[in-house]
């Protein structure tokens, strides 16, 4: 299959059907079989020291045994009836190996199998495991022989199905760490969209009043319009990556488009600002301190914050003609402030006002370790205020 033609959650899934990486299937393999060899070879040696061809038959039948565990994680079930078949092979070659030792290996791939395949399937293999105990009475064993056999089956069942609720648990976390990004992504898009609209219907009115008188200002606006489109549609292409089954190509590589679209960053503030000033608002900007080597995390919700910010100016703030967009890099946090000089509307709290904006924005400065807070000012106008620390972020 195309790695690329997966679905997020491929990986997680595959992870519950038991695909590790060859690396680690290596070291499983010797991590049963050195034991197998080393516990169930010591005991054929010392039984069958006196028997001749049945210990060379033994021997071979252990080290198959041990070759067979190389494909217990791809074919558990295949592996199992292999090494029970032989485990007790053994055991009737040489009846002075326990029925617990000569099925040791067939042990560990129930163990494997348990962990990797259905609980169903696991059910049935530990019932089969069981089938032998009746022969056990047949050729002399005793009721502690039988005991420990079945607690030692029991064990390696249940330590198998403790690695798969494991391995679940692992994969619901991983799986919920995805929905939360997508629903990030979610808001990322949002705000852009948000933002990115609101300004081009300004701008649509603005360019329908001047279209008879300054057809020249009329194109600049619908330019405006056009550029804004394609930064919408680049978002929203963004989303689609995001949920999609598939990503979206468009014959470019990551880089290269990285390349030919920067990503939201503070250094992109003037951009910002001149989509705001073709509304006819004055927009000032001012920048304090040191921005190179800000973490990417507080470099992008800084620069949302203030995204977010100028759409509620245009939006909500009534009279408003001016907004003033200040970042200062202070010791170990980013500072951001954004005021303007309208006024709340009547009957409308600060909160339904900024509607989901302000939520937004509290939001990402709670993600980076940070703080906002937003509100009139007592002699007019509206500020946004945020401190991103830059420590707390990994």
């Amino acid at each position: 299959m195309d790695r690329s033609s997966r679905q997020p959650g491929d990986g997680f899934a595959g992870q519950a059907r038991g695909e590790l990486s060859p690396r680690t299937v290596r070291a499983l393999w010797w991590g049963s079989a050195g034991p197998v060899l080393a516990v169930l070879g010591t005991s054929v040696c010392v039984a069958g020291a006196e028997r001749g061809w049945r210990l060379v038959v033994a021997v071979t039948l252990v080290l198959v045994q041990a070759c067979a565990l190389r494909w217990q994680v791809r074919a558990p079930v295949a592996v199992l009836a292999v090494n029970a078949a032989t485990g007790l092979a053994v055991w009737t070659l040489l009846p002075a190996v326990s029925l617990t030792g000569a099925l040791l290996a067939a042990q560990v791939a129930l163990c494997v199998l348990s962990a990797t395949r259905s609980r169903r399937a696991s059910m049935w293999a530990l019932a089969a495991m069981c089938l032998p105990v009746p022969l056990t009475f047949g050729t002399g064993g005793g009721p502690a022989g039988v005991a420990v056999y079945l607690l030692a089956v029991v064990l390696a069942w249940t330590a198998g199905q403790w690695r798969r609720a494991q391995r679940a648990r692992a994969g619901a976390e991983a799986r919920r760490a995805v929905v939360e990004e997508r629903a990030r992504i979610a808001r990322e898009v949002h705000d852009v969209v948000a933002h990115t609209l609101s300004v081009m219907v300004i701008q649509a009115g603005a360019a329908d009043d001047v279209f008879a008188e300054r057809p020249d200002q009329a194109r600049q606006a619908l330019r405006a319009i056009e550029a804004g489109a394609r930064s919408a549609l680049g978002e929203l292409r963004l989303l689609l990556r995001a949920f999609g089954p598939e990503d979206i190509r468009d014959g470019e590589t990551g880089e290269q488009r990285e390349q030919r679209e920067p990503g939201p960053s503070l250094a992109r503030l003037d951009e910002l600002a001149d989509t705001v000033r073709a509304t006819g608002m004055t927009v000032s900007v001012y920048r304090e301190g040191t921005f190179d080597g800000l973490p990417a995390a507080v470099d992008l919700a800084a620069y949302r914050i203030v995204q977010e910010a100028l759409t509620n100016t245009l939006r909500h703030a009534v009279g408003a003609d001016e907004v003033g967009v200040r970042v200062r890099v202070e010791g170990e946090c980013v500072k951001v402030t954004v005021v303007d000089n309208g006024r709340t509307p009547q009957g409308r709290s600060v909160a339904a006002g900024a509607g989901r904006g302000l939520v937004g924005m509290k939001e990402r400065a709670r993600l980076v370790g940070g703080s906002l807070r937003a509100g009139p000012l007592p002699g007019g106008g509206f500020e946004v205020a945020a401190r991103l620390p830059v420590e707390r972020v990994s």
